[in-house]
């Protein structure tokens, strides 16, 4: 089963049905087990050569031939099957296979789940230490799968593509395709008698999961019409990667590993260590796998259901105050938020500073006086804005404490991230190691205190630094505790939302340095950058959906009183399609701006808020790339589709958009302008093919241009109407 030209007895098999999902799994005669294929509706993959259903890096182990992947590893090849269960608690379906390695007396537990209703499958992977002596982990997998190429041999790389997503400050969602020829060269291994050992390896470390690139992608065969997608769900250290194993491909996925994040874990007898999750879907398409992930990513949400529809919120920083907020300010601000019929009112960050310099000051979280003046302080503006009809929100940044707020001296240096017996700095900022209980106890009286004394009923919170590979503070090593503060973060989190159900929680990572699932699946809304150019947006707003479930990805608009007609409705087109974000001086706007506002804000309340929830994302153009003229990003459900079409300095050759729609082929459709459509807006021409299936919208040749469509099937001869 394990060496390349062997051969195995198959002794027994068993299955595992969920749904639409099938794993089916044999055990040869030595007691290996393995997947031997998967099934998921019409689409199926079978594996020529299977691999360990975990693979496991000891101290004193290794691979059992010399690479750096997290494959072929000695202890991996050892496992032995012992037995499987199945259960079903609620609607959680479960299968655990246990193996046993003899040689560490390790039992490991690989188990897989599956949310009713849903066709994406869970993985990770339990460690127990039944010895007498202690074990030292160095790696282990979350997941690990053949491809299931056509062609078992050496030609399977022409198969596959792989879609990778590089993320940056500014830049985040930038999706890129590559052959897996371009990694895999033929290289003639079957003379040397041993398997090559070729990897594509995409690492992250430190704290932010998105930093530079995705814990998610995608392997993609289309003559075999089948598309892979997995993620790694964990808000700290990852690692995936893909790779060949002779006659086919492979992905593996991990949290920290030793070679990559300096982890190691100390299990003592009778000790058990748990993977992060890890999770993988099987479609026809990568369109198609978006959908299930968006319907699993709103099934396993673990946030109160109440609070998860999407309202239009206000935030004063982007392109607005940025991060100077007082009364004098925030009151004009206020009114003209809900003039405009906002529901929430944020303020953004720098509303505890006394000094002017609001970043190394960060961590008491105590109103600004001099910000504020007056008997009532920022008391006043929280009460502006609940008399408005708004929630009030406010931006923290919890997990640090700037090196001049008095915090930074009132708690112990346990509270802290430590390395070789200092505090870690990071731009003038402490990073909280929220194992400690002190920290935990100062982060929970301040969200006590805000929503208690304050009315907060949004927080926005940010992470504008990453610590670096860890703190080494009773930790088995760095790797070690950052995993464990990792961890301790999202129970933290989970624990705001017990006390505090009603509370929405907004996910900021210097904008989307964090889009990990462990994270979204905590919050109702997730920042999708802090991008100010308003002509780059599009890019990031239109390739957010892939991350987060759509009524979660809040993309600005912060339309200025400077733009005319076509930039503010550019603006608001850009945040139409998700969680309604603005930002702005609306105060110093004039009426028939506010009213392009207002028109933008009821367009979103009468046709995407109904829907949002229960609609999936889709590509008319195919995947946007950052420089593209033209953009498009669409949402669809049972009764209807809405798609938003920019064009960005569009010429003439670039002019004709070409939407392809597939679900409404060979069907007559009513095609209907939603935003913008009042008189100053000139109405795009559009021409349906219904064959082709195939929408052909005309850009005019404007600068910066948008529009917002609605479509319904079986509706009579292609119309162009005003709302």
């Amino acid at each position: 089963m394990i060496y390349i030209y062997g051969r195995y007895v198959v002794v027994q098999d068993f299955s595992w049905k969920t749904g639409a999902v099938t794993l089916y799994f044999e055990v040869d005669a030595a007691d290996h087990v393995v997947m031997k294929s998967v099934r998921s509706g019409e689409v199926s993959r079978d594996f020529a050569r299977p691999l360990p259903l975990a693979e496991i890096m000891f101290a004193g182990t290794g691979h059992w031939i010399a690479c750096d992947r997290l494959i072929h590893t000695t202890v991996g090849k050892e496992l032995r099957f012992v037995s499987y269960e199945e259960t079903v608690v609620d609607k959680l379906h479960r299968l655990n296979v246990n193996m046993k390695d003899e040689e560490s007396c390790a039992c490991v537990q690989m188990t897989y789940e599956i949310v009713e209703g849903t066709s994406v499958i869970r993985s990770y992977v339990s460690i127990t230490n039944e010895g007498v002596s202690p074990l030292v982990l160095e790696s282990v997998t979350s997941l690990v799968l053949p491809m299931g190429s056509v062609h078992s041999n050496a030609s399977w790389t022409h198969e596959w593509v792989l879609t990778e997503g590089h993320f940056d400050w500014l830049g985040e969602g930038r999706w890129q395709e590559r052959k897996l020829d371009d990694f895999f060269p033929m290289l003639q291994q079957e003379m040397t008698g041993h398997d090559p050992r070729g990897e594509h390896a995409v690492v992250s470390t430190g704290a932010w999961s998105t930093g530079s690139m995705a814990p998610l992608a995608f392997l993609e065969n289309k003559d075999a019409g089948a598309v892979w997608a997995f993620q790694v769900e964990h808000n700290g250290a990852w690692r995936w990667e893909v790779g060949n194993n002779t006659v086919d491909g492979y992905f593996a996925v991990s949290g920290p590993t030793n070679i990559n994040h300096a982890w190691t874990k100390k299990l003592d007898p009778n000790e058990c260590f748990t993977t992060v999750p890890a999770s993988f879907v099987l479609a026809s398409t990568q369109q198609e796998a978006i959908a299930n992930l968006t319907q699993y990513r709103r099934a396993c949400r673990r946030v109160d259901s109440a609070t998860t529809q999407p309202r239009i919120i206000f935030n004063d920083y982007m392109n607005t105050i940025n991060g100077d907020p007082t009364t004098e300010k925030l009151l004009p601000l206020i009114s003209g938020a809900a003039e405009v019929g906002c529901e929430i009112f944020v303020v953004d960050c720098g509303w505890y500073d006394d000094s002017g310099d609001w970043w190394p000051s960060v961590g008491e979280w105590l109103p600004s006086k001099t910000r504020f003046p007056g008997s009532k302080g920022i008391v006043e503006v929280m009460d502006a804005i609940k008399d408005a009809g708004m929630i009030p929100g406010l931006w923290l940044e919890p997990e640090v404490i700037g090196v001049k707020s008095p915090v930074a001296q009132k708690l112990p240096d346990s509270a802290f991230f430590q390395r070789n017996g200092h505090r870690v700095v990071e731009q003038e900022r402490y990073i909280l190691d929220l194992r400690d209980g002190s920290a935990r106890k100062h982060l929970d009286d301040v969200i006590d205190r805000l929503v208690n004394d304050y009315g907060i009923g949004y927080f926005k919170m940010d992470y504008n630094v990453s610590p670096g590979s860890g703190t080494d503070y009773q930790a088995d090593s760095v790797g070690d505790g950052m995993l464990e503060h990792n961890r301790a973060y999202l129970d933290w989190i989970d624990g705001i939302h017990r006390r505090y159900p009603h509370v929405i929680l907004e996910n900021c990572s210097s904008g989307g340095m964090r889009e990990d699932y462990a994270q979204t699946s905590r919050f109702q809304v997730q920042s999708t950058s802090d991008q100010q150019d308003y002509r780059l947006y599009p890019a990031i707003a239109a390739t957010a959906p892939v991350m987060v479930a759509p009524e979660q990805a809040a993309s600005w608009a912060y339309p200025q009183s400077s733009m005319n007609a076509e930039q503010t409705a550019f603006n608001i087109n850009t945040t139409l399609l998700g969680r309604f974000f603005l930002s702005g001086y609306i105060n110093r706007m004039d009426k028939s701006q506010k009213a392009i506002l207002r028109h933008g804000i009821q367009a979103y309340r009468r046709f995407v808020q109904p829907v949002i929830e229960q609609s999936v994302p889709f590509w008319p153009l195919g995947m946007p790339m950052w420089n593209d003229s033209v953009i498009a990003l669409g949402l669809r459900d049972d009764s209807q589709s809405l798609i938003t079409v920019w064009g960005r300095n569009v010429n003439e050759a670039q002019s004709i958009a070409k939407l392809h729609v597939p679900q409404y082929q060979y069907q007559d459709i009513c095609v209907k302008p939603i935003f913008p459509v009042t008189d100053e807006f000139t109405p795009w021409s559009t021409e349906w093919n219904s064959e082709q299936a195939v929408l052909t919208v005309r850009i005019p040749s404007h600068e910066y241009v948008s529009r917002t469509f609605q479509l319904t099937g079986e509706g009579g001869e292609t119309t162009y109407t005003h709302c």
